[in-house]
C-alpha cells in the first residue's frame, strides 16, 4: 500500500505540481531553478484518487483485489468519468464491472442525463463564462462595484454549471452503458450554511477526503482541528497548482470550524432565507479567492467589490449586459433549485406513460439541438476541468 501510494502520489506531485514547487522554491531562497514545464495530462487527480481508493480499500479488507488486469484498468480508464469526474471508487462499480445487466430504461434515462449535462455546460456555464470575463477582474478605468458583483456571479453560475454538467455527462454514460456512479452535486446553491453546501457540492471529493485523510488521521477523536485544516488544504491544492487554491481551501475550513464551535447554533435559530442568504455570500466571496491566481489582483477586486476604491458605483455597459441576458439569468437560476426534478415529477404522474415518454424526448432534441447550435456557432467553450 504504501509502494502504490508512493508512486501514484509522485506521478501527480510530478505531472501536476512541478512547476509550483520550483517558483515556490526559487521565491522563498532567491535561486533561479528552472521550471520542468511539464504538460499536464488531463484528469490525472480524478484517476490518480480513483487508484488510491482501491488500493487503500482492498489493504483495509473493504473490497477483495481485482484479479483481471483488465478490468482494474476498466475502473481507472472508464471514459464516461476519465477527465471529468465524479471520483469513482471500486466498491461503487465491483460487480458492474464483473456483470452488467443492460436496461433499455437505464439508457434512456442515461441519454436525458447526457442531454441535461450537455446543455447546462453550454447553454449556462459557457454563457455565465462569458459575461464573467466582460467584468469580473477588469482594469481599474473600466470597472465598477457592481460590475465585480455581477461578474462574480457569472463566474458562480459558471463554474456549477460547467461541474455539475460534466458529472451529469458521466452518470448518463454511465447509465448507457450499465454503471451506476453516485450523484455530485445536489443543487448546492440552495444550502442554507457552509457545512450544507459541502455536502452537496463535489460530493466524490468531499467524501474521499473524510474517508481517506481526515478519518485515518484521527476525525473528530483526536486533533480535529488539525485535521480540518490539514483536509481544507489539501482539499484547496487538489484544485490547482497556485496558492490562491490554498488560501480558497483554508478560507472554507476556517468558515466551517467556527460553524462547528459556535455559528451553526445560531443559524438553527434563523429563518431560512437568512440562513440561505448567509451561505450565498461566503459561497460567491470564496470563488473570487478561486478565480484569480494573482492575490494582488484579487486585492484590488476585493476592495472594488467593498467600495474601497475610487470606482462608479455601475456603468451603462453593465446595464445593457443584465437586460440583454435577463431572462436567460431566471432561467439559469432557476435551474440552480430543484424546480426541474419538481416538474418532472409532477409531469410524470399528471400525464399518461407514453405522453411523459414524449414530452422527455422533446425535451431532450430541445437540449441537444441547442447545444449543437452553439458548440458551433461559438468560439468560448473553456475546460475548467484541465487544471484539475
Amino acid at each position: 500500500m504504501i509502494s502504490s501510494l508512493t508512486v501514484n502520489l509522485a506521478l501527480l506531485a510530478s505531472f501536476k505540481y512541478a512547476d509550483f514547487i520550483v517558483e515556490t522554491v526559487n521565491a522563498l531562497t532567491g535561486l533561479g531553478f528552472k521550471a520542468p514545464g511539464i504538460l499536464l495530462p488531463i484528469g490525472i487527480s480524478f484517476y490518480t484518487f480513483q487508484t488510491i481508493s482501491y488500493t487503500v480499500d482492498v489493504y483495509r479488507g473493504e473490497v477483495p483485489a481485482q484479479k483481471n488486469f483488465l478490468n482494474f484498468i476498466l475502473f481507472v480508464v472508464s471514459f464516461h468519468q476519465l477527465v471529468a469526474g465524479p471520483i469513482v471508487r471500486y466498491s461503487h462499480i465491483a460487480r458492474e464491472i464483473e456483470e452488467r445487466v443492460f436496461y433499455l430504461p437505464d439508457f434512456s434515462n442515461g441519454v436525458t442525463r447526457f442531454c441535461k449535462g450537455l446543455f447546462k455546460k453550454v447553454f449556462i456555464a459557457n454563457t455565465a463564462g462569458e459575461l464573467c470575463l466582460q467584468f469580473l477582474g477588469q482594469d481599474m478605468s473600466q470597472t465598477t462595484v457592481a460590475g465585480e458583483w455581477f461578474g462574480l456571479l457569472m463566474y458562480s453560475l459558471q463554474i456549477y454549471f460547467d461541474f455539475s454538467g460534466y458529472s451529469d455527462m458521466a452518470i448518463g454514460l454511465g447509465w448507457m452503458f450499465g454503471f451506476h456512479y453516485h450523484e455530485n452535486f445536489k443543487h448546492p446553491y440552495t444550502a442554507t450554511s457552509i457545512t450544507d453546501f459541502w455536502r452537496r457540492w463535489h460530493i466524490s471529493l468531499g467524501t474521499f477526503f473524510r474517508d481517506y485523510v481526515y478519518i485515518p488521521l484521527g476525525g473528530n477523536r483526536r486533533h480535529p482541528i488539525r485535521n480540518m485544516f490539514i483536509v481544507w488544504g489539501l482539499t484547496g491544492i487538489w484544485h490547482g497548482a497556485s496558492w490562491n487554491f490554498v488560501l480558497w481551501g483554508l478560507y472554507f475550513g476556517v468558515i466551517l470550524w467556527f460553524e462547528k464551535q459556535v455559528l451553526l447554533r445560531l443559524l438553527d435559530a434563523m429563518p431560512n432565507f437568512v440562513k440561505h442568504l448567509y451561505a450565498i455570500f461566503f459561497i460567491v466571496l470564496g470563488w473570487a479567492i478561486f478565480f484569480f491566481t494573482d492575490l494582488s489582483r484579487l486585492g484590488s477586486t476585493l476592495k472594488v467589490m467593498f467600495g474601497m476604491a475610487d470606482v462608479p458605483l455601475y456603468n451603462f455597459q453593465l446595464d445593457a449586459a443584465f437586460w440583454a441576458n435577463a431572462y436567460w439569468l431566471v432561467f439559469a437560476l432557476v435551474m440552480c433549485a430543484p424546480l426541474y426534478a419538481r416538474a418532472h415529477a409532477s409531469l410524470k404522474q399528471r400525464l399518461t406513460a407514453i405522453t411523459y415518454q414524449w414530452t422527455v424526448v422533446f425535451q431532450n432534441l430541445v437540449f441537444l439541438g441547442v447545444s449543437v447550435v452553439l458548440l458551433v456557432g461559438q468560439t468560448y467553450n473553456p475546460f475548467i476541468y484541465f487544471r484539475f
